[in-house]
């Protein structure tokens, strides 16, 4: 081989090797890939759920801060990030359940936030046909935020909005024939420094969302304390560790009751706690149980607090301490509009031993919609997740939620 061809061929090997890397580049800072990404990034959960769904991505101006919205999943905001593609993924996903065959009680997808109407129990309940008993056998989540896609009016690089016409039946035999539409828009820091009246530190990571949402009587007769009414209800899932507390103020009217805990039978005492007008809940999905705190007691935020991670999560939303909010749970000897305003769940193993999670999830619920046809009811809930320099995110803490993160590290030790 002649020396003129062999300095050819490595040109061109250099060439390769140089195009290569670029290429590689391009799809680090734009794509996921699973054989880059690891297992709890933000990237690795976007590379899965894009070999599932057309999902749209919304970025904020530098791009690290990211959200995965799903129109075929029923409008869940699935994830997001506050430092790029190699970031932590916040948002809980349930990888198996794609696989999965349908199940007629729920798909346990995953999602940081999902728009899902109740009540899931009561006098009025979406989950359980009239007449049922309300056991687990006999519950049902709708299709039509459970399985069915909805469907997309506008989207671009920072928001989405979306539509799903619904025809439901209650548990009083009352066919509620609904419109739900939902907007949801990334932030950006000015409007999460706005929002919550902090200022983030150069070193702080943040990640902000919000979703606008309304649901409209489209039927023919209006909605009353006789008929039922339903209402609109924000769960956000996250990933539990053995470090996770949940959050919770409440205010101080002067009323007898603070929370109801025990819609999955009383939680054990070692697991919350009740000082200074803050509510802790141990978040680690070992302990299945939830809890709801009552109109009158509730405060338009909630949060929690990962130590092992230092991942500090806040939820802000709409509250009408005067609202009228309907009774969730399993049972018909309470009063139907006697239901809580802010909730939390933490996952645990169900008596079988089986476990959909293990994940946790904070709550805001819409008060109840008794409204005139072409009456429309809205509902905001927003999401913000912190991390990096845990002074700082200290700061965020005590200024949103009322509790240093020392405070709540100690709460159950």
């Amino acid at each position: 081989m002649s020396h003129k061809l062999k300095l050819i061929q490595a040109v061109i090997g250099i060439a390769a090797m140089i195009s290569s890397c670029q290429m590689q580049g391009k799809k680090d800072a734009g794509t996921a890939d699973s054989a880059t990404y690891a297992k709890g990034t933000y990237g690795y959960d976007l590379d899965f759920l894009k070999k599932n769904d057309s999902v749209l991505v919304l970025k904020n101006e530098d791009g690290l801060a990211q959200i995965i919205v799903s129109a075929k999943y029923r409008g869940k905001v699935f994830t997001s990030t506050a430092d790029g593609l190699k970031g932590r993924s916040f948002g809980w996903i349930n990888y198996k359940t794609f696989a999965a065959d349908t199940d007629s009680h729920m798909n346990a997808y995953g999602s940081e936030d999902r728009l899902w109407l109740g009540p899931e129990g009561g006098k009025f309940s979406l989950f359980f046909k009239p007449g049922t008993k309300m056991e687990f056998p006999y519950w049902h989540t709708p299709k039509a935020f459970d399985t069915e896609a909805w469907k997309v009016v506008s989207s671009d690089t920072k928001k989405v909005s979306l539509t799903k016409d619904m025809d439901l039946i209650n548990y009083a035999g009352t066919q509620l024939k609904i419109k739900v539409d939902r907007d949801i828009a990334i932030l950006d820091n000015a409007t999460i420094e706005n929002d919550l009246g902090v200022k983030l530190a150069p070193e702080t990571k943040a990640v902000g969302f919000k979703t606008d949402n309304s649901l409209t009587n489209a039927g023919t007769i209006e909605w009353t304390q006789n008929t039922g009414a339903p209402c609109m209800w924000n769960p956000d899932m996250f990933t539990p560790s053995p470090k996770v507390v949940i959050i919770i103020p409440y205010n101080n009217a002067k009323t007898a009751k603070i929370a109801t805990t025990d819609y999955f039978g009383q939680i054990p005492a070692d697991r919350i706690s009740y000082k200074n007008n803050v509510l802790y809940f141990k978040a680690d999905g070992k302990s299945r149980g939830k809890l709801g705190i009552t109109p009158k007691r509730a405060m338009p935020v909630i949060g929690s607090y990962d130590a092992e991670n230092n991942v500090l999560t806040i939820a802000k939303f709409d509250i009408d301490n005067n609202g009228l909010y309907l009774n969730q749970e399993w049972r018909t000897d309470r009063e139907p509009l006697s239901g809580d305003a802010v909730n939390s769940y933490n996952d645990g193993p169900l008596a079988n031993g089986s476990q959909m999670g293990p994940f946790y999830e904070i709550e805001s619920v819409s008060p109840a919609a008794f409204l005139k046809p072409g009456g429309k009811l809205q509902h905001q809930h927003k999401v913000f997740h912190f991390t990096g320099d845990k002074a700082a995110l200290n700061s965020i803490a005590q200024k949103v939620l009322g509790v240093s993160l020392a405070d709540v590290e100690g709460v159950f030790k």
